[in-house]
């Protein structure tokens, strides 16, 4: 194979194996073979050149991972044509610059995308293609597709294959045109390295718009028959699905994602106690330890059980895009993962050096891979180390429309300055410590290397990222900080902690390395896909921080183009942005960003989450169970969340399918409530019950009419109105002692379980610990286990004491519990409790109480009256209207209102 060209007919060899596995938001995949690629790309490739694209034209691939990208990018090669990949969140002035520097006549791009090309006025004068969209529209790109075939024209190896452009850490995107002997040579590389092998699925899970994932993840992949899986999304709970439920052997991705991936295991970990984290981290230092100084490989078989549960097939994992820290790529290994990292540039095609842990020298960035020579420059006497340079047939040969700084990459006997400053050690291996054209030259002349200032910055457990910066002749940082719980959230006190830690981190640099001043700002630092700083954009962002002289003084959402990869491809999702755009309108006077805390920043405490979830049902129609809402701390992690929550199953569905089971939803703890209570507890409560009946009789006159409607033989559930305190007792007073004693509560723990003593009286009167800060999914599933054992239950819809006396919505938790245990409902008007003891006064008015059981109902019944689009809902306000009319009320409910009350 002389030119990529020619790889259509490697791919035809592997016939009907799975070449391209695309995994669904909402289950499944899409699965193309390696036969329907080749055909696909066939036509495609006779229908670009019918349509009059010739050898060398360029054309724009502005799109997100997927088959539709790979098959045209192959489809593109085939015919000779010259596809320009171009990130999808590539900021709008870089974009503009883009299509016009590299002088596309076609896009191929999504429907949504299309919007932002158009909004920018970059579709003019330019073919459009779709990838999606309907398939009758004219530009959808199953249009262009020909079976008609023709000869198409012959590239050299010479010739240009793919046009790159930079990631623009430091100014404007620079078009690297990469040969399809540059990008050969590499592959051949690659193939020599045998990390992977037909028959192995490998995730990627980096945009293909890079040369890394376009060569590692791409290319070299078909060519050796591996079946490639992308995820649905970058979601925590995608990824593991994809590594444990499609049995990934191999992942191509950068650090940080190895970083997260680290950080959910070890998250995962420390929920099942402090024994089993410490018996986790001893095991891992065990492991990492054996590895590197005995080569001993045990973590396959320590962690058996880890490897079951988030990749029971994963064998290798290839790092790439930025440096490995030796840390983290040894902790990879322990847990018994065979490891490998590359280092290279786009310029370079882009692999330069490799290593491995079977080599134990995860420490350095490699030996140079076969056909590529290394170089290190002598160093200048204020500097201690060279610049590192590079020769091979995978260089490329220069910078499109750049001519003076094509002549300035280069030596004189062709070598290509990496702009990397680094050394190669006695073994070969090359280490590299920083990149020249980041090195600070202070007016003193001192040489700072900025990521070393960082590196130390870093390790504060208060600091979340900072960036090293000269500003006004002076070392200047950009501070964003960690906000835990434990830090008192005022401007003051956070930029108090920060000096602190300022000052004694300061003390363990050298003197010209220290920082002379510093800001603080709470967006996330600009970063490219790959996670590398943009530090053309620091001193803007800098000097913007100074302004705004200190924290939460700008508010509103932190704009898309300056959040982090990983974050812009998070509001992806459809489900993300409507969140997003939610949260800025639910919170408009604060500053939005990723992340914001969700108690520090948006106010939202314990009593608060029960609410936000119902409106989060509401706004994008995802439930988050209780162990989502512990896993909750910032923004970031409620998107992730609430995005997992939606595509394991669809709206409406979730909690329903979740409660058939409720015992899976209630912790050891939380079903020690549900078993009979002793003979004390009971004899406590009874006392208790008697002696709140008779005060209620003599002081309040308690009238109770309707109890020849409570059902005699089956369970059911009595939904009072909650107007006060004294609701409970009267409700209890009221029950014939028969149906008590087989009766159910569902208590607030603010008041039921305040104290040893309440705990024993909740006991033995059967009531139940309804605690906001677990979620409604575990509240609910109380209910419905109880009545599974035979018992009524008394549940009040309303969801907590009206502040007016007035009927509120009912919340839909009642129309859930009914839907699974459709059992007969008995509605309940109280009176009089509010006049009594109203909501927030201790004082208690002798006044005048009665309580009306009405008529069972039957479920069939409440979903054919209530309105609202689901069961539960419909339920919920048919109830509701129920209870209203017993009290005398003519009112209805109020759909909509009711509908955004959920449980």
């Amino acid at each position: 194979m002389d030119t990529l060209q020619s790889l259509m007919h490697t791919l035809v060899s592997h016939d009907k194996h799975p070449a391209l596995m695309m995994l669904k938001k909402h289950g499944g995949r899409e699965v193309w073979s390696f036969t329907q690629v080749t055909t696909r790309a066939a036509q495609l490739a006779y229908g670009v050149s019918e349509a009059g694209l010739g050898t060398g034209t360029t054309v724009l691939l502005f799109a997100p991972n997927g088959p539709e990208w790979i098959i045209t990018c192959l489809a593109l090669l085939t015919a000779g044509v010259v596809p320009v990949p171009v990130d999808t969140q590539m900021a709008d002035e870089d974009l503009r610059h883009v299509v016009q520097d590299s002088e596309v006549g076609w896009i191929f791009t999504t429907t949504l995308l299309l919007q932002r090309l158009t909004a920018l006025g970059l579709h003019h004068d330019r073919r459009v293609v779709l990838f999606d969209g309907a398939a009758t529209d004219e530009r959808h790109w199953h249009h262009l597709g020909s079976r008609q075939t023709r000869d198409l024209p012959v590239v050299t190896p010479s010739d240009t294959a793919v046009l790159f452009y930079t990631s623009g850490t430091t100014g404007r995107p620079k078009g690297v045109p990469l040969t399809h002997e540059n990008l050969l040579a590499n592959h051949q590389s690659i193939l020599s390295l045998d990390l992977a092998r037909r028959g192995d699925r490998l995730l990627v899970p980096l945009p293909l718009h890079h040369v890394y994932a376009f060569t590692g993840g791409f290319v070299a992949p078909l060519a050796l028959g591996v079946t490639i899986v992308f995820p649905a999304a970058l979601t925590g709970s995608e990824l593991v699905r994809a590594l444990r439920d499609e049995h990934v052997t191999a992942v191509i991705a950068v650090p940080r994602f190895y970083e997260a991936l680290l950080a959910a295991i070890e998250t995962r970990v420390r929920q099942r106690g402090r024994v089993a984290h410490l018996l986790y981290t001893s095991m891992l230092q065990v492991s990492v330890a054996l590895h590197r100084h005995f080569r001993w490989r045990v973590g396959h078989v320590l962690f058996a059980a880890l490897h079951k549960q988030f990749a029971p097939c994963l064998r290798m994992v290839a790092s790439g895009g930025a440096a490995l820290e030796p840390t983290l790529a040894w902790q990879l290994a322990g847990l018994g993962w065979d490891v490998s990292s590359g280092y290279g540039l786009t310029e370079t095609s882009p692999l330069l050096t490799y290593t491995s842990a079977a080599a134990g020298r995860l420490d350095s960035a490699g030996r140079p891979v076969p056909g590529v020579e290394i170089r290190i420059t002598a160093p200048t006497p204020d500097q201690q180390y060279g610049e590192v340079l590079a020769r091979g047939a995978n260089v490329f040969g220069g910078y499109l429309h750049l001519p003076e700084k094509t002549r300035a990459a280069f030596t004189d006997e062709g070598y290509f300055r990496t702009g990397d400053v680094g050394y190669i050690d006695a073994g070969g291996y090359l280490h590299l410590v920083g990149r020249a054209s980041e090195m600070i030259v202070l007016a003193g002349g001192e040489n700072i290397r900025p990521d070393m200032v960082e590196s130390v910055f870093a390790l504060s457990e208060h600091i979340r990222e900072v960036a090293v910066l000269e500003e006004n002749g002076q070392l200047v940082a950009l501070i964003v900080p960690k906000r835990p719980p434990t830090l008192n959230h005022t401007s003051d006190k956070i930029e108090q902690v920060i000096r602190q830690e300022a000052e004694r981190l300061m003390r363990e640099l050298p003197s010209h390395h220290r920082i002379s001043d510093y800001a603080i700002t709470v967006d996330a630092l600009p970063r490219t896909r790959l996670g590398k700083l943009r530090r053309h954009t620091l001193p803007e962002r800098y000097r913007q921080a100074k302004r705004q002289a200190g924290l939460g003084l700008q508010t509103g959402p932190l704009p898309l183009a300056e959040m982090s990869f990983e974050d812009q491809q998070l509001l992806e999702d459809q489900t993300v942005q409507r969140l997003w755009e939610w949260l800025a309108r639910r919170f408009p006077r604060v500053r939005l960003t990723p992340d914001s805390h969700l108690q520090l920043d948006l106010g939202v405490d314990s009593l608060a989450w029960l609410t936000l979830t119902l409106e989060i049902r509401t706004a994008v129609g995802a439930d988050l169970d209780e162990d989502a809402i512990s896993r909750i701390e910032v923004v970031r992690d409620l998107l992730r969340e609430t995005v997992a929550a939606q595509q394991n199953s669809g709206r409406g569905t979730a909690p329903f399918e979740a409660l058939q089971q409720p015992e899976y939803l209630l912790s050891p703890e939380q079903q020690r409530w549900l078993q009979p209570p002793g003979l004390f507890a009971r004899f406590v409560s009874n006392c208790v019950v008697r002696l709140t009946g008779l005060c209620l009789r003599h002081l309040f006159g308690l009238t109770v009419t309707g109890v020849e409607h409570l059902p005699e033989h089956e369970p059911f559930i009595v939904t009072p109105n909650h107007i006060s305190l004294l609701d409970p007792p009267v409700v209890a007073t009221a029950l014939p002692p028969h149906v008590l004693a087989r009766t159910y509560w569902g208590g607030w723990t603010g008041i039921m379980f305040a104290n040893r003593a309440m705990r024993l009286f909740s006991r033995g009167a059967r009531v139940v610990p309804i605690d906001p800060h677990r979620g409604p999914l575990s509240n609910l599933a109380f209910g419905i286990a109880a009545l599974r054992q035979g018992y009524n239950l008394v549940w009040f819809p309303e969801g907590g004491i009206s502040r007016t006396g007035q009927l509120q919505p009912f919340r839909s938790g009642i129309g859930l519990i009914l839907r699974v245990i459709p059992v007969p409902v008995v509605p309940v008007w109280i009176a009089g409790t509010y006049e009594a003891m109203p909501r927030g006064q201790g004082r208690v008015r002798r006044h005048p109480i009665s309580l009306t059981f009405g008529p069972p109902i039957n479920v069939a019944t409440l979903v054919q009256r209530g309105a609202g689009t689901e069961p539960q809902d419909r339920i919920a306000t048919a109830l509701h209207d129920c209870v209203a009319e017993l009290g005398g009320h003519s009112e209805k409910s109020d759909a909509e209102t009711a509908h955004a009350r959920r449980s």
